[in-house]
């Protein structure tokens, strides 16, 4: 029993993994109750148990399994965290549980597995379960079948997929153990409840036994869809559902459930595809060719075979397709075609909709084979042909089909009408639109009159299938021509048909009823975009037969008089007598008898009485035809008297108007009026009476026969008159309808008459017919002279721009049939693609010959190029060509994988060729010959890419991408793995689909493929996959994007579905549809039209039409759309065609978009759009420029901006200053539009342009420094390069204008930034921009300090410096001025900035400094302070509040100061102009100066009340958000608070970071602030370290709580790599050395929990080591352990613990060492070696350092070999080190001798050398050290090293070196070392040199210092660190960059004698080294201070010092 008391004791989690299985048993019991208890599923208790739950039920004890099952199906079900444990808990289950004899076991782990099902973990309990398929143990089998049943059964075929079950189904049946096959038998059955009879196919094949049993039992489940039962988590609302039914008796409306039952499972999908063309005979292809025809009838066989497979694999099937096309069409023998119909019939079957390619290829042969009579024949030509069409639409194969309509040939006519009867049954009103049913219509009404009564048959029965699928209403209108008998006869075939959905003749009406509605909801989801109805009757009437016929009005429709015309079309002639007959009964007798008296007065009565009689007449009665018959009986139209001529006419005019005028009655007084049309004094009636008829008979018709008529005559002025007569009824009647060709021959003929007056008419109506056609019109008059070709464009440059105008005839009747007959057009037929239609095409299929097809398939590239060269020319010399190409697209396909890429790309360019030739009609080559274009997306190359993307978007523009996105083809393509083709294809569709109104639902395919691209390992790829993701959002919906991340791995469904979300933010709008009408409804509306779209264009939404396919529009708009249009337009009135000028310019001239400035500046991020970056502009550019401006700018002020004419860019400058103050709000948020707009003016060259645009950006910086704006980066990269060009201008008053600019830009954006620009700007060619940017930047540091030097002072300086040897004289001055103001602000220190310089520059250069030095350093900041106050009045807040902290603060200490005095006095007011104000601190100019001299002196006493005050972070808070309205100034703000003095701010700063750290999506916000925040918390530390752990007031329990803040938000922020990684060397060295500090420091193991804290350091250190960088963290241990050894008093374990770091990352190199930059870590040991030769490191008191060297150079050599000795390449001087010899050595020895051998010898060889070394350098390093005490700068560096070499080297002699040198200079070394050894004896420290940092060398006083400032060996001297701290802080405060960290640090030349790193303090070490050094004495008297500099001040300035400190303290309270 003493064991049993030990395990009771133990906690749960213990118990439960416990040896003992009675412990367990216990434990399982007791997590059970646990688990029941715990309410929230999201407690944290649920994590512990995380990795316990697979031994819950795998444990080997069955009792305590037992347990262990039930405890974690209670976790499963209760706790949150369950899912992550699914696929172990499940493989456990599987394996461990199912072959328990128990079973109790079996059925606790089946209920495992379905509780992770309801959990939402179908996927992978599922997979698990099939894996458990293939055990060997039967038990384990059966029981996973029979849970997959349960799962089934309950869950429904929703959530378990079913694919993967069948497919190991049949596997089962054949298993030898009779329990699996019986189990496999209950989930067959199971199955086949929820997939009925697609479960036959796959189980085909199995044992004919088993399937009649299979078969017996599936007959006796009922037929009623089965129901799922069990609900997963998310389908709470339908478990609700389901019970309220199941309590209502389970008998709830079914209809509403129809919804919820799975989805009809298609069989195929269920197959598993099969590859067969690698299965092909290889002599297949000679054997097709074979001259036997047994050979031939083996290789069919030998393919049917293969293709009797129900599903294939997709693949290249062009050749197969082509050789069984072959046999079809031309091979003699029928069993054969037989044989090859059954393969064709088998591809199509298993390709699907992969077969489309090939579809209209074979389609063609199969109809014209229908010529054989022989059944079998028939049979397989109908069953290829049929399942040829499932793999297309009906649309594609429509061309073809209605070829063989006409056909001589009764069986194929009647096969095709067949094919088309069956092929419609598979069809719905939605997939037989109008357009595509009414060519279809035409030839059936031929059919229906034919011969052949198997043809009729055939006719009817496509006719009655179309009306049973669309509906009577929408066949009728083209049936308008049969009798009834004919029509009774197609109702009669309609009633009989079944449709593919199994409806038949009765239950008709349901159908109808149903799909009705489809239609109708047509024309909201999918209107027209553009007037695609009108002009698609040309085609219509040329199919229905000639015009004259008077047919084609009826049987095409002509628009608006469908019903009235058919009756009047079909009007027969009538005989002479029977229109006297019919007249005599409506006209007075006397009229009858005098109408053809040979008196005129008689014959003017009877016209009189003619026409009173025709205007009482009512419509009804007027027999027309009779009416015009009399006036045409002699003498008729040659009647002589005018006057009676005239009143003809008129009446005429007047039955047109009145009566039911039928062509007919047209017919019999046309003529006339054409030959009357040109007669002077009646013209003018017999062009109204043609107006009439037009109006009557419809303008198309009428003006066709009419321009006929004209001229068939010889009289030119009837032709010209004619001509004028039908331009002006076009703008009358408008230009629906018209059917171009018929006109263009005869306005040729017209062209190249010999009469001035036609030729002039015939332009004219060229002009007027551009206004609608556009462009494409000049087309059919390229040939023409060039005088006249002129003459025509002149005419069309007259229009340009011109709006049609609104039609105001033709309207009474047109307005009846508009609607229907527009809402069937798809949206990309549009007006544009009608204009194509018109144009005559050449049928190229005869000059594509078997020849250059082969030549094109030629071995021989060359031969190939030839073969593409011809089919060039013959497209160019077609022009316009018919759809029909011949073999040429299968030919032009095999090139575009041309392994010569030239090729290829001369394929795009025929292909674009063959588009711009071909028009719309392209679209049935969109599966063979486009989706191959898409293929060539992913070539390598990007210049094949390029045209290959150019060519799609020249296809698309003819198809619309409707056929694109229809089948499998997009998806296979996305399913390639081909980072080009991935980012290509997406970005193409993420540029298109938003353009799209309605998709096909063939889209979905796609969706998984672009989740697969969302992970790709292409950055591109994912990107545009994100990019892509809102437009397929926008068509899909959300909702079915996230159904499909369903099938994702966990891993990748959360990051997905979290892109979903956002994508979902930023979702587009689905493109409106325009408003549709009947043009002559709303003549009034209609001008209003074409502006209204044009200005529109401010809505995204309204960008459908562009050119001229807009330009209809304007006939279709209703009242109501014209009146929305309006509104959307958004305050601008119809423009007027011909009054441009007249445009309203009342309203405002920019529109405010919210947030559309942020919109853009995402897009650029994104890469949506060309970033704003360029040496000259673009085209795109500026396109890209003017739709972002179309929303944001009045439609008249973006036609002037954009103008070619540069006094319309004056006169645009001119009224944007006018506005600019009463639209200031409007001008901030389009500003980066307006500044990139002046960018471009930039590049003009002219002078008077440029003067105003500088004008205006004068008044418009003067505006936005008012307004307290700040410029964005955004803006300001878009803007300053080009600015900067421009002060190279020649002129000097633009140059002066400029530099004024770039003055007024500091106040609106950081000077520092503005810095980077004209440090770039330099760079420059031209010699004038270079000295200007010299002078502007020399300007900058005058103003705003050194600080604003960006990236740091040294690099900008030595930069600068550069051009102190310019050729250019002026650059030289400029350079040199600049250096000078640098010299006048931090004086001698500017030498040691610019680096070297040759002797002769730097001669200038003193030359120049002696000559304008300034005496007081201090000025300048003065001046800052004077320019401050005049620039910036104004309150604080405010001026915060509208612009990101400042970044310009200078950076001297007494400025650092001063700012924290003031904000700690929270005065009101803040003149800002990114500086500081210092007179805050003492209202006394003359102080501030002085300044510098607080921190001379470390003077304890006097500063030791001032710590960090609390008010400032009050002041602060309050106006955080006004403060940071961005993420990253945010970020800044927060971070500076982390270093706050207050504990309480710095822990609520940190848990802010914290939180942001902890989510993974928000954590990359801190990117890029990663070292600001790392110093910030170092800061921090040392705060801690040195202040608040020596501070007794403070409680303990804060300090841990600050320090576990801070180490828990270390490790959150080192567990993410990508973060970790972006710490730079410098602050990684802090880093370690403060978290080393802080492990050694004794207070914090007083403290409660302090081992606890110890602990996290340690792991965190650990993390650090493992997450950092590797090349900076092992560089900034090599510097620390440097630092450490230096500073001899520092405590030995620092060193120890540095060093067990380093030996850390020595043991990780191999894994590490392809990270490594090893350039720079040899450089760091280079340094640390001349630094500690051999023998200086043999001196330490420890060999650990020496043995750590070693081992990390060993291991190295090691890793590396010889290829080490390459990575010494930044290594200036290799001799100055050991470093070279010992590489060498280690790597030569490493071969020959063992490894303890080698290191041995080598280091006694090494030691040996090293000896010889060290005496042969004494000389030249006394030498360089006595350089040093020479040199200005270096003299105290030089004394040191001087000293410390003598205490080294006792016997060394410096006789010789003091010997030459002066009296004075002997005396001074003397005194230097003197000095500098009774200072050391004083402190009995020693510190690095002035300007090296070097961190707390003893573990009780932690803080950066400096040789200079030696600190108390009790630790109390802390004042410096206390002033970084605050210096930090402001600069931190204010947005300013955290000290610059030099990552290329210089070589040591000598000892110490620069600083070894720059860490995070070096710039403020340096700074406090200038202030030091400006002044020349230092202090013996002081024991706490010594600064070793050359003069000492009297003791009273301390006095002075203590007076001033007391009264900023007295002001601060």
């Amino acid at each position: 029993m003493g064991d049993d008391s030990e395990w009771m004791k133990l906690p749960i989690d213990q118990k439960c993994e416990h040896k003992v299985w009675k412990a367990r048993l216990n434990g399982y019991e007791e997590a059970l109750k646990l688990f029941q208890r715990i309410e929230d599923e999201k407690s944290p208790e649920w994590a512990k148990y995380l990795g316990l739950i697979k031994k819950f039920v795998t444990d080997s004890n069955a009792v305590a399994q037992l347990k262990g099952l039930e405890a974690a199906l209670a976790y499963i079900q209760n706790a949150h965290v369950a899912g992550k444990t699914t696929g172990e808990v499940v493989s456990g289950v599987v394996s461990k549980v199912f072959n328990q004899p128990k079973a109790r076991a079996k059925e606790l782990g089946i209920e495992i597995c379905l509780m992770y099902i309801e959990v939402e973990k179908a996927e992978v309990v599922q997979e698990e379960l099939i894996k458990g398929l293939d055990n060997k143990n039967p038990k384990i089998v059966v029981a996973c079948v029979e849970t997959i049943r349960k799962a089934l059964s309950e869950f429904g075929s929703k959530i378990v997929s079913l694919k993967p079950v069948v497919k190991v189904l049949p596997k089962l049946f054949e298993s030898r153990e009779k329990a699996v096959r019986d189990e496999a038998k209950l989930l067959a059955v199971e199955i086949f409840k929820w997939i009925r009879d697609a479960l036959r196919p796959p189980l085909q094949n199995i044992n004919s036994v088993q399937l009649k049993e299979l078969e017996e039992e599936w007959v006796k489940l009922p037929t009623t869809a089965t129901k799922q039962t069990r609900f997963l988590r998310s389908q709470q609302d339908l478990k609700a559902k389901f019970e309220q039914q199941q309590a209502a008796g389970g008998h709830e409306v079914d209809g509403d459930d129809d919804e919820e039952v799975a989805p009809q499972v298609d069989p195929y999908d269920l197959l598993e595809a099969v590859e067969i063309l690698s299965k092909i005979p290889k002599d297949f292809y000679e054997k097709i060719e074979a001259k036997k025809w047994q050979e031939r009838k083996e290789a069919l066989e030998a393919i049917e075979v293969l293709t009797k497979n129900p599903k294939l694999e997709n693949g290249d099937y062009g050749d197969m397709v082509r050789a069984l096309k072959k046999v079809i069409g031309k091979d003699a023998n029928v069993m054969l075609v037989t044989l090859a119909a059954k393969c064709l019939a088998g591809l199509a079957a298993g390709l699907r909709k992969k077969f489309g390619t090939y579809a209209g290829h074979v389609v063609p042969t199969i109809l014209e084979k229908f010529k054989e009579k022989k059944p079998q024949v028939v049979q397989a030509l109908q069953e290829a042909i049929d399942a040829v069409f499932l793999t297309t639409t009906l649309q594609n194969l429509s061309e073809d089909i209605l070829a063989v309509m006409d056909n001589k040939n009764p069986s194929i006519k009647q096969q095709a009408s067949l094919f088309l009867a069956r092929s419609f049954r598979h069809c719905t009103p939605s997939t037989l639109p109008k357009s595509v049913l009414k060519p279809f219509c035409a030839a059936f009404l031929k059919q229906v009159n034919d011969s052949a009564p198997e043809v009729r048959d055939a006719a009817f029965e496509a006719l009655g299938t179309a009306m049973k699928v669309v509906g009577e209403k929408a066949v009728n209108p083209f049936l308008t021509d049969l009798d009834k008998l004919k029509l009774d006869k197609i109702k009669e075939c309609a009633d009989k048909v079944e449709l593919a959905g199994g409806k038949t003749g009765g239950g008709g009406g349901g159908a109808e009823k149903k799909e009705k509605p489809a239609p109708k909801a047509q024309p909201v989801e999918e209107p027209t975009a553009k007037p695609s109805g009108p002009p698609k009757k040309a085609p219509a009437n040329k199919s229905a037969g000639p015009p004259k016929k008077g047919k084609p009005a009826a049987a095409a429709g002509a628009k608006g008089k469908k019903v009235p015309e058919s009756k009047e079309a079909v009007e027969t002639e009538l005989s002479l007598e029977v229109c006297e007959e019919k007249s005599a009964a409506v006209l007075p007798a006397s009229c009858m008898q005098m109408l053809d008296s040979a008196n005129w007065k008689e014959r003017l009565a009877s016209m009189e009485e003619f026409q009173r009689a025709v205007e009482q007449m009512d419509r009804s009665e007027m027999p027309c035809q009779a009416l015009v018959r009399m006036l045409a009986k002699k003498p008729g139209w040659k009647e002589t008297n005018f006057q009676v001529m005239q009143m003809k006419l008129h009446i005429v005019g007047l039955i047109a108007q009145k009566g039911s005028f039928s062509k007919t009655s047209a017919f019999v007084v046309l003529d006339g009026l054409v030959d009357k049309v040109g007669d002077v004094k009646c013209g003018g009636k017999a062009k109204e009476a043609l107006t009439a008829i037009g109006e009557a008979c419809s303008l198309p018709w009428t003006a066709e026969q009419v321009v006929s008529m004209a001229f068939a005559q010889k009289n030119p002025k009837n032709q010209a008159e004619a001509l004028n007569w039908l331009a002006n009824a076009m703008k009358e009647f408008g230009f629906a309808g018209i059917n171009v060709k018929a006109f263009i021959n005869n306005v040729k003929t017209a062209l190249g008459a010999t009469n001035p007056a036609v030729r002039t008419a015939a332009i004219a109506l060229l002009g007027v017919m551009y206004l609608y056609m556009g462009a494409p019109l000049r087309m059919f008059f390229e040939d023409e002279k060039p005088a006249l070709l002129a003459q025509i464009d002149a005419e069309f440059e007259k229009m340009q721009g011109q709006s049609p105008p609104a039609p105001i005839r033709g309207a009474k009747k047109a307005a009846e049939d508009e609607g229907e007959e527009g809402e069937d057009q798809d949206d990309e037929e549009g007006g544009g693609n009608d204009i194509m239609d018109l144009l005559p095409r050449t049928d190229i299929s005869d000059k594509i010959t078997s020849e250059m097809v082969s030549k094109i398939g030629d071995k021989n590239w060359k031969i190939r190029k030839e073969g593409l060269d011809e089919v060039a020319a013959v497209i160019s010399e077609a022009k316009f060509i018919k759809p029909n190409m011949g073999e040429l697209p299968m030919a032009l396909k095999g090139r575009l994988n041309d392994s010569n890429k030239i090729l290829v790309q001369q394929t795009l360019s025929i292909l674009q060729q063959i588009a711009t030739a071909m028009g719309p009609a392209l679209k049935q080559h969109v599966k063979n010959l486009g989706i191959p274009i898409i293929t060539v997306l992913g070539d390598s190359k990007n210049t094949v890419r390029a045209a290959a993307l150019t060519t799609l978007n020249a296809w698309v523009e003819q198809t619309g991408m409707k056929e694109w996105l229809e089948g499998e083809d997009l998806s296979e393509e996305l399913k390639r793995e081909n980072p080009f083709l991935r980012q290509e294809i997406l970005g193409w569709l993420a540029e298109k689909l938003p353009t799209v109104r309605s998709v096909s639902p063939d889209l979905m395919i796609c969706v998984p493929y672009l989740y697969a691209c969302l992970e790709d390992r292409n950055g591109d790829v994912r990107k545009k996959a994100q990019d892509a993701l809102p437009v397929f959002m926008m068509h899909l919906s959300f909702e079915k994007m996230m159904k499909a991340t369903g099938k994702l791995k966990p891993a990748s469904k959360d990051q997905v579905v979290g892109m979903l979300e956002k994508a979902r933010a930023v979702m587009p709008a689905k493109p409106a549809a325009p408003a549709k009408a009947g043009p002559s409804k709303a003549p009034a509306s209609a001008p209003a039209a074409k502006p209204a779209a044009a200005s529109a264009k401010v809505q995204p939404v309204s960008e459908d039409g562009g050119g001229f396919e807009s330009k209809p529009e304007a006939k279709k708009v209703k009242p109501g759309g014209a009146a929305k249009g309006k509104g959307v337009a958004g305050k601008k009135p119809p423009v007027k065609a011909n009054a441009k000028e007249e445009e309203d310019k009342s309203g405002p001239m920019f529109i405010l978009v919210p947030g559309g400035k942020e919109q853009r500046i995402k897009e650029e991020k994104a890469l949506k759009i060309l970033k704003w970056n360029f040496l000259t502009p673009r085209d795109e550019y500026v396109e890209q420029l003017k739709t972002q401006m179309s929303t944001c700018l009045a439609k008249w002020l973006q036609d002037e901006l954009f103008h070619f004419d540069f006094q319309h860019h004056v006169k645009a400058i001119g009224a944007m200053i006018e506005h600019m103050e009463d639209e200031k709000d409007a001008t901030i948020s389009c500003l980066d539009l307006i500044l990139k707009w002046f960018t471009l003016r930039f590049f003009d060259t002219n002078t008077s342009v440029l003067m105003k645009v500088l004008e205006y950006l004068k008044l418009l910086f003067t505006m936005l420094n008012r307004e307290n704006y700040h410029l964005s980066e955004y803006e300001a990269s878009s803007f300053i390069p080009y600015l900067i060009l421009k002060v190279g201008e020649p002129k000097d008053v633009v140059r002066k204008d400029v530099r004024s600019i770039l003055t007024m830009l500091c106040r609106v954006y950081p000077a520092s930034k503005l810095f980077v620009f004209l440090m770039e700007g330099t760079k420059s060619k031209n010699s004038k921009q270079r000295a200007e940017c010299l002078e502007e930047l020399g300007c900058l540091i005058e103003s705003y300090g050194m600080n604003v030097c960006q990236p740091t002072p040294a690099k900008s300086l030595k930069e600068i410096a550069v051009h102190i040897g310019d050729r250019d004289t002026s650059v030289r001055n400029a350079a040199l001025n600049t250096v000078v103001c640098v010299y006048n602000v931090c004086g001698d220190q500017v030498f040691k900035l610019i680096g070297n310089l040759s002797e002769k520059d730097m001669s200038m250069l003193e030359e120049r400094i002696k000559r304008s030095a300034k005496k007081t350093p201090a000025a300048p900041i003065k001046q800052v302070e004077e320019k401050a106050q005049r620039a910036q009045p104004g309150n604080h807040n405010a001026s915060l509040a509208r612009r990101p902290p400042p970044d310009e603060v200078p950076t001297k200490l007494n400025q650092a100061r001063a700012q924290s005095a003031h904000n700690e006095q929270s005065s009101p007011s803040i003149p800002k102009e990114f500086q500081l104000d210092l007179d805050m601190i003492e209202n006394d100019h003359t102080r501030v100066s002085e300044l510098p001299d607080l921190v001379q002196h470390k003077l304890d006493e006097l500063l030791e009340p001032v710590t960090i005050p609390e008010p400032k972070i009050r002041a602060v808070s309050p106006h955080f958000d006004d403060l940071h309205n961005s993420t990253a100034s945010t970020i800044n703000f927060v971070i500076s608070q982390v270093a706050s003095g207050d504990i309480n701010t710095s822990i609520q700063a940190l848990a802010q970071i914290d939180e942001v750290l902890r989510q993974e999506d928000k954590a990359e916000a801190m990117s890029g602030h990663i070292d600001q925040f790392l110093i910030a918390t170092l800061m921090q530390l040392r705060l801690i370290y040195n202040t608040h752990m020596a501070d007794d007031r403070l409680d303990k329990a804060d300090i841990f709580k600050l320090y576990s803040c801070i180490i828990g938000n270390m490790l959150s922020l080192f567990s993410m790599e990508s973060l970790a990684r972006e710490a730079s060397m410098g602050v990684l060295k802090d880093l370690m050395h403060g978290l080393i500090t802080l492990m050694l420091d004794s207070r914090v193991e007083d403290i409660e929990d302090g081992q606890q804290l110890i602990r996290s350091v340690n792991l965190l250190v650990v993390r650090v080591l493992e997450k950092s960088d590797q090349t900076n963290i092992l560089s900034a241990l090599l510097v620390l352990l440097q630092d450490s050894l230096i500073t001899t008093a520092g405590s030995p374990k620092f060193s120890e613990l540095v060093m067990k770091c380093l030996w850390r990352m020595i043991r990780f190199l191999p894994e590490t060492i392809d990270s490594v930059n090893l350039d720079r870590i040899l450089l760091d040991v280079h340094n640390f070696m001349k630094v500690f030769p051999k023998e200086k490191l043999k001196q330490l008191k420890s060999d650990v350092p020496h043995r750590t060297l070693k081992t990390l150079l060993h291991t190295l050599c090691k890793l590396r070999g010889a290829k080490i000795l390459d990575h010494l390449s930044m290594i200036e001087n290799r001799n100055e080190s050991e470093l070279e010899t010992h590489l060498r050595r280690v790597v030569k020895h490493s071969s020959d001798l063992s490894s303890m051998k080698s290191d041995r010898g080598t280091e006694k060889g090494a030691m040996r050398t090293d000896e010889k070394m060290s005496k042969a350098k004494v000389s030249d390093i006394l030498s360089e050290i006595f350089k040093k005490i020479g040199s200005k700068e270096n003299t105290k560096e030089g004394l040191t090293e001087l000293y410390e070499y003598k205490q080294k080297y006792s016997d060394a002699d410096i006789e010789p070196f003091l010997r030459n040198a002066s009296q004075f200079f002997q005396s001074y070394v003397e005194r230097g070392l003197r000095m500098i050894e009774s200072e050391r004896e004083g402190k009995g420290r020693i510190q690095a040199s002035s300007t090296v940092t070097s961190h707390g060398t003893d573990t009780t006083t932690y803080v950066p210092s400096s040789s200079t400032v030696p600190l108390g060996t009790n630790g109390e001297e802390i004042k410096p660190a206390v002033y970084y701290e605050r210096l930090k802080i402001l600069r931190q405060r204010h947005g300013l960059e955290n000290s610059a960290k030099e990552e290329d640090r210089p070589p040591l030349t000598t000892l110490l004698s620069k600083p070894s790193v720059a860490s995070s303090t070096d710039m403020l070490h340096s700074k406090l080294s200038q202030l030091k050094e400006s002044r020349e004495h230092y202090h013996q008297e002081q024991p706490h201070s010594h600064s070793p500099t050359r003069s000492s001040s009297p003791a009273t300035n301390l006095d002075d010092l203590k007076k001033r400190l007391e009264r900023i303290k007295s002001n601060r309270q």
